[in-house]
């Protein structure tokens, strides 16, 4: 009996869905396609707001669950134990669930629009909730926001992969997700909006603001309704912007860009470390879950998304963080409390690389938040302890939050935004301004790149703020080499080269060897009075007409720098290889032809 319960749940949410699916497909034929995206905007906002409740409600459950298993169980050290549990979980889920793929990190959103054309898989709209509540639920030093906002591009993009628009409607629709994600997740969805605009997409018209509103204040709303207040980041206790305090928040700015740059090469080193160990997964799990479990014994607040400690600091309750630790005899010095938070800050960045390194899954937007306001939490609290001034901790904290979120992720409009809208009102928005502003500019002339996508952007593989890099890097070198090539080979004539050219249209050849290697380049105009004798064809070799190409082409090169040497050489054509073999040539004519399709179909409106 219960087997055909199930299996009727089964079928009467299969025929709900696919009903649903075909009443989506009837307004799309009844509606002009401006209007459909309206509505689809609506629906994606719908669904990356109920993944989120999702994901933060299994984390939550996660989390109590694992505190009864420990009152059960009696874990030695359990703050430390627990993420290791919860590490080796997600790795196994990867390997033996997940065919050991899965894509960590807003970076793989930025490289889906780049190279993908704005399609995710469609196991994005899942994976990431189960692996990431395991991970942060029991403990893992790391944030949800990035798996939210993964998964909210995931249903964007699946959605319109399934009711078959464009790839700017796909891409519009992705963006529309990672708002709805954010703006869920924060209660913000100006942030929302502000974050899917900033990081996600490079070019945007006014008019594609419309629908990511949309889904932003859906999914915030949505979120708002359902979601526990305890489960939603928010305070209410905020102190008013004192114009005299406007050096020392200078200050913060420039503390929280070098703070910035520190964390994305220490984060950096850290996982290439990682990736370079030769360990099974299992192995790597317990070492670098290992490490961890030994730094949240020392420094209980690294612990999980760590929220609550910024709560703690916002309230100036410092003494609760060395609640229960080898710490805690020292809750009543203001100095070793102060030490005791800056080396927490600091060490935040080590606990967060062990935890995405050794295989557990999360991002760093919230560790971003929680190095910010340890950040601001310190600098206040050191110039008020040696007497300086008398400086708002509180406010300082969340101001501090803004500055390393701005510096790490280059989104500073998101960072001045999520923090005004997560306290509740606009009375901190010049600090918050100033804090962002000065930390971007210092962390942007050190680090061009936001540290989630320097490796990608280096390569190419994400759009950035130079829109022509952008649309060069989105078209597919590969295809546009041409292999309709024909070769000659060094011979003591010409008439094998007269031969070729009585076959083909081209006007340049290539000299290969028998292994297929570029020798050099015969040009058509360059020798037609000699193919059009004899006596020169007969007497002259291959070798003496033939000349070294000016520039090469590699494989592997992006487009953009396909482009300078075509600039540089001045050639209209160019040979191209791959691992010293020759594959064919790329015209110069052909690749603007591709730039300005590309420009075309990439504005999104």
């Amino acid at each position: 009996m219960p087997r055909n319960k199930s299996f009727s749940l089964k079928t009467f949410l299969y025929r709900s869905f696919r009903r649903l699916e075909r009443f989506i497909f009837l307004l799309k034929s009844l509606l002009t396609p401006r209007q459909f995206i309206y509505v689809s905007c609506v629906l994606v906002g719908i669904s990356s707001a109920l993944a989120v409740i999702v994901l933060k409600t299994f984390a939550h459950w996660v989390f109590k669950s694992s505190q009864k298993l420990d009152d059960i169980l009696h874990l030695p050290y359990s703050n430390s134990t627990l993420p290791i549990i919860g590490i080796i979980i997600t790795v196994i889920i990867v390997k033996k669930v997940l065919d050991d793929s899965i894509e960590k990190g807003t970076s793989q959103i930025m490289y889906s629009v780049a190279k993908k054309r704005g399609i995710m898989p469609r196991k994005q709209m899942f994976a990431q909730i189960i692996t990431s509540s395991f991970t942060v639920g029991m403990g893992g030093s790391a944030g949800l926001e990035s798996p939210i906002t993964i998964t909210g591009a995931a249903f964007g993009s699946n959605y319109a992969q399934n009711y078959r628009l464009s790839y700017k409607d796909r891409t519009l629709l992705l963006a529309c997700g990672v708002a709805a994600g954010i703006g869920a997740a924060f209660n913000a969805p100006i942030a929302g909006v502000l974050f899917a605009v900033e990081v996600v997409l490079a070019e945007i018209s006014i008019t594609a603001f419309i629908p990511i509103m949309i889904s932003a204040a859906t999914g915030a709303l949505i979120s708002t309704v359902v979601l526990n207040e305890n489960i939603l980041f928010s305070f209410k206790k905020v102190q008013f912007f004192d114009f005299h305090n406007l050096p020392y928040y200078i200050l913060l700015g420039v503390l929280s860009g070098f703070v910035s740059i520190n964390y994305a090469r220490t984060f950096r080193k850290v996982e290439h470390y990682f990736s370079k160990l030769k360990f099974n997964y299992i192995n790597k799990a317990l070492f670098g879950a290992g490490i961890l479990g030994v730094l949240i014994f020392f420094f209980p607040s690294l612990f999980g998304e760590g929220y609550e400690s910024i709560k703690f600091l916002a309230d100036n309750q410092s003494r609760e963080l060395v609640q229960n630790t080898v710490f805690e005899r020292f809750q009543d010095s203001s100095w070793i409390l102060l030490i005791f938070v800056s080396l927490t800050m600091l060490i935040k960045v080590y606990a967060t690389s062990l935890t995405l390194g050794a295989g557990g899954n999360g991002g760093n937007f919230a560790p971003s938040l929680f190095v910010g306001s340890y950040l601001g939490f310190s600098m206040a609290s050191f110039l008020n302890l040696i007497g300086v001034t008398k400086l708002p901790v509180g406010n300082f904290t969340l101001v501090g939050m803004a500055g390393i979120l701005s510096g790490l992720f280059h989104a500073p409009l998101t960072a001045i935004f999520l923090i005004a809208e997560i306290t509740g009102g606009y009375n901190l928005m010049i600090p918050l301004m100033i804090v962002s502003s000065v930390s971007f500019a210092i962390s942007k002339r050190f680090e061009p790149h936001s540290f989630d996508i320097k490796n990608l952007a280096d390569k190419g593989e994400v759009f950035t703020d130079n829109r022509d890099t952008n649309i060069l890097n989105s078209i597919d070198v590969s295809k546009l080499i041409q292999i309709d090539f024909k070769a000659i080979t060094l011979k003591p004539d010409l008439e094998e080269l007269v031969e070729k050219i009585q076959q083909s249209d081209a006007d340049i050849f290539p000299v290969l060897d028998d292994k297929n290697s570029l020798l050099g380049l015969v040009l058509l105009d360059e020798i037609r009075p000699i193919v059009f004798s004899q006596f020169k064809v007969k007497y002259t070799a291959v070798e003496e007409i033939m000349q070294q190409p000016k520039e090469i082409i590699f494989y592997d090169e992006t487009l953009e720098t396909i482009m300078d040497k075509f600039d540089s050489s001045e050639c209209k054509v160019l040979p191209v290889l791959k691992d010293g073999f020759f594959l064919g040539f790329i015209n110069k004519q052909l690749v603007l032809e591709k730039y300005r399709h590309r420009l075309k179909s990439m504005i999104i409106e």
